[in-house]
């Protein structure tokens, strides 16, 4: 006789794991279907160029801030040492006041006026000594002294106190460049540590590529491409251009001046010092060091070259169209195509 018992139903927790097992089965699916893509090799560097860019217009920003650090560090100290100075000054005049005021105490003949300066300010002292006639000339000098001294010491402590709010400042500043130089780096490390190795040297390579130029010229950019005949600007451009050409295959680092390290403005301005010639530390600056040049046309080797609309970005003129530079993060001093770039002018120092 066949059994009419029912088949045995699946348990409620049974079910509800099957179900949960399901649907997390469903929701891996979706999140994979929907991951993102790896970042294609252009992609990434498109965003790493723009982050090296942003990165060394910080570097300029920085290396002002810098500058005007150190500035404001000698203002600082020489007010600071100016004080010192002056306070002694005041402290020996006193001293030569308060002699008097006790041979006159010892001769039992203190004057009212002296007694009056030494037991309150000398400024309010002169409105009321007017009226003494027993101030001689020679007191009265000594106390006028003293009361001019004492308002020139007032004003050098309070601009030496204005200097040293500047300097806290500028300090901060500079640590806010500093950490956003940093985070700029870092993340374009980020970006390229997404690639393969494949894709890394790919990436060199069309680097590589990008530094050789036209037909006839060199390949790379650490070796001499076809400069031409071009005349230099200057003896002193062409000093400079020689010096900067010896430091070729040194590496870019921020604010770094040399002499085995560059930003893009450290190298010009290390160069032009080893031909004589000091220039302002950023960019923007040496952008006014000479007379400006607005055709490509019209540099000489030895001049110096502005790219970027906010001139972040500076080298020196090669010749046959060609630029001597720091180029970024991760790169090294090259000679390279001034088109790479997008051109200003240039300057005559």
């Amino acid at each position: 006789m066949a059994s009419h018992r029912r088949p045995k139903q699946p348990s409620r927790t049974r079910v509800t794991v099957l179900t949960a097992t399901a649907a997390a089965a469903v929701a891996l699916s979706s999140q994979a279907a929907h991951a993102d893509p790896k970042p294609k090799k252009e992609d990434v560097k498109s965003e790493v160029d723009k982050l090296y860019e942003q990165a060394e217009q910080a570097t300029e920003k920085y290396n002002g801030a810098k500058e005007d650090q150190e500035k404001l560090q000698k203002e600082v100290d020489a007010l600071q040492d100016k004080v010192a100075r002056g306070q002694g000054e005041l402290n020996e005049l006193r001293k030569g006041l308060g002699a008097v005021a006790s041979g006159q105490y010892r001769s039992g003949s203190i004057d009212p006026s002296v007694q009056l300066f030494l037991s309150g300010d000398p400024d309010t002292y002169l409105d009321k000594a007017a009226t003494l006639d027993q101030l001689s000339g020679k007191q009265a000098e000594q106390l006028k002294t003293i009361a001019d001294k004492q308002r020139r010491l007032a004003q050098e402590r309070a601009e030496a106190a204005g200097k040293i709010k500047d300097l806290s400042d500028t300090r901060k500043a500079l640590g806010d460049k500093k950490d956003e130089i940093k985070g700029k780096l870092a993340k374009a490390q980020e970006l390229l540590n997404t690639l393969t190795a494949k894709e890394k040297e790919e990436l060199r390579k069309e680097e590589e590529k990008k530094q050789g130029q036209s037909e006839g010229r060199s390949s790379r950019g650490n070796e001499r491409p076809d400069l031409g005949n071009d005349v230099p600007a200057s003896q002193r451009g062409a000093a400079a251009l020689a010096a900067a050409a010896s430091k070729i295959g040194s590496p870019y680092v921020w604010g770094a001046t040399g002499p085995s390290s560059f930003d893009c403005s450290g190298l010009t301005s290390w160069a032009y010092q080893q031909a004589g010639q000091g220039l302002p530390r950023t960019s923007q600056a040496q952008a006014n060091a000479g007379t400006r040049i607005g055709s490509q046309s019209a540099l000489k080797p030895g001049d110096l070259v502005l790219f970027y609309g906010d001139l972040h970005h500076i080298g020196l003129y090669a010749g046959n169209g060609q630029v001597l530079h720091a180029p970024k993060p991760g790169a090294s001093v090259r000679y390279e195509s001034i088109n790479n770039m997008p051109f200003q002018f240039g300057v005559r120092v």
